[in-house]
């Protein structure tokens, strides 16, 4: 059974840090990029930051650029986002996204595993 389940998610005061877990659970989650998006109310859902199979190519929208940090550990079926500086404006629900194809992370997908989601609320 092919799951990404989210975790850590809360309400924390403008400037704070936040890490976002996912953990996934089909065999070859070691050859899907990875990848966070989030979607706030009455928005569009829309790509935070993706990574490669292996770490070595990481993608990152503009709005979270220098602040977010998104990491894997294959051994452990692990992806997470660092996120530091926060802001009001990065108030959302934060998804995990699994894709087969590299050059299509920061779009969706039909071959896409997504999460459930886990919110993130930032007060000002």
């Amino acid at each position: 059974q092919v799951y990404l389940v989210e975790s850590g998610g809360r309400l924390v005061e403008a400037g704070g840090s936040l890490r976002l877990s996912c953990v996934g659970s089909w065999h070859t989650f070691s050859s899907y990029a990875m990848a966070w998006f989030r979607q706030a109310p009455g928005n569009e859902r829309e790509f935070v930051a993706g990574l490669s199979w292996n770490g070595g190519v990481t993608y990152y929208a503009d709005s979270v650029k220098g602040r977010f940090t998104i990491s894997r550990d294959n051994w452990k079926k692990l992806v997470t986002l660092e996120m530091n500086a926060l802001k009001p404006a990065d108030t959302a629900l934060y998804f995990c996204n699994a894709d087969p194809r590299l050059a299509s992370i920061q779009e969706e997908g039909p071959d896409d595993y997504w999460g459930q989601g886990t919110q993130v609320t930032v007060s000002a």
